[in-house]
C-alpha cells in the first residue's frame, strides 16, 4: 500500500513538473505574441491619424447645419487654396517670434512674406488653445465663403491663411475723436446679415476683431464662432455658449438664443 502510495504521489510530481515546464516555456512565447500584436495595432492607429490628419476633409466625425459634403466641395471648386506647411513655414521664417503679432483664441498669429511678395498673417492652432478641430473647421467653410487666401493642413498643424492687415484691430483707434469719424464698421456687419450670399452670424464680433488694411478699410475677422443662417432664417438656438461675455445680450448668456440682433447688441457696446 505504501509502495503504491509513493508511486502515484511520484507519478503526480512529475506530472506537475511538466505541467510547470510547459508553462514556464510557454509564458514567454504568449508575452511576445501579444507584444507583436500591440505593436501591429498602434502602428495601424497612428498610420490612421495620421492619414486623418493629413486632410482635414476626410473627417466623418464633422457635423454641423452646412454638412461634410459642403467642405469637399468647397475645396473642389476651388473656393479654398491650399498652402504647404515647407511654404507657411519659410513665408513667417520658421514661425520667428519675430513675426509674431499677436495672440488670439485660436492660436498665435504670425505675420509672413511669401515668394512672390504678398504679406499674409497665419493663425496656427495651438495644442494648449481653448479652441478645437471644429472651430478650425467652422472657420475654414464661413471664410471661403467670404474671403480668405487659404489654409494648411498638415500632420498636427493646422493653420488659416489671411492677407496682412498693418493697421492692426479696431480697438487701436476706436477711441480716438479724430478717427473713429471715419470709420464705419455697421457696413460691414450689414454685409453679413443682409448683402453676403450666405447670411453669418458671427457671435463674437468686437472691436478687436475688426481689423484695418493699409487704406483703412475695416474687415471683419475671426469667424471659428459664427454661424450660418439659410433662407429665411433670423435667429436660432445653441446648447453651446460660446463669444465674449461682455458683449453677449442676456437673452444669448443665459438661454443660448441669438438672431441678427446678436450682433448688433455687440456693436452697441
Amino acid at each position: 500500500m505504501c509502495n503504491m502510495l509513493a508511486r502515484y504521489t511520484k507519478k503526480g510530481l512529475l506530472h506537475n513538473r511538466g505541467v510547470l515546464a510547459i508553462i514556464i516555456v510557454s509564458l514567454p512565447v504568449v508575452f511576445l505574441i501579444l507584444m507583436a500584436l500591440s505593436r501591429c495595432f498602434l502602428r495601424r492607429q497612428r498610420r490612421g491619424r495620421a492619414r486623418k490628419s493629413k486632410n482635414i476633409f476626410n473627417f466623418t466625425s464633422f457635423k454641423d447645419s452646412l454638412g461634410e459634403k459642403e467642405i469637399d466641395e468647397t475645396r473642389r471648386n476651388g473656393d479654398l487654396p491650399y498652402f504647404d506647411l515647407g511654404t507657411i513655414a519659410a513665408a513667417t521664417n520658421n514661425f520667428s517670434f519675430d513675426n509674431k503679432l499677436g495672440q488670439c483664441g485660436f492660436g498665435p498669429v504670425y505675420k509672413g512674406v511669401l515668394l512672390n511678395g504678398k504679406e499674409i498673417a497665419v493663425k496656427r492652432l495651438s495644442n494648449s488653445s481653448s479652441q478645437g478641430l471644429q472651430e478650425f473647421k467652422n472657420e475654414i467653410v464661413l471664410i471661403a465663403k467670404l474671403q480668405i487666401l487659404g489654409c494648411c493642413v498638415e500632420g498636427e498643424e493646422k493653420m488659416l491663411i489671411y492677407e496682412f492687415l498693418p493697421n492692426k484691430s479696431l480697438d487701436f483707434i476706436i477711441f480716438d475723436d479724430s478717427k473713429r469719424s471715419l470709420l464705419d464698421w455697421k457696413k460691414r456687419m450689414l454685409y453679413l446679415h443682409h448683402d453676403s450670399r450666405l447670411r453669418v452670424i458671427h457671435r463674437d464680433l468686437k472691436v478687436s476683431n475688426v481689423l484695418l488694411d493699409d487704406a483703412m478699410n475695416l474687415k471683419i475677422s475671426d469667424f471659428d464662432m459664427a454661424r450660418i443662417f439659410g433662407g429665411d432664417q433670423i435667429e436660432g438656438d445653441t446648447r453651446r455658449v460660446v463669444g465674449t461675455y461682455g458683449y453677449m445680450s442676456p437673452k444669448y448668456a443665459m438661454h443660448g438664443h441669438f438672431s441678427m440682433k446678436f450682433d448688433v447688441n455687440i456693436n452697441n457696446v
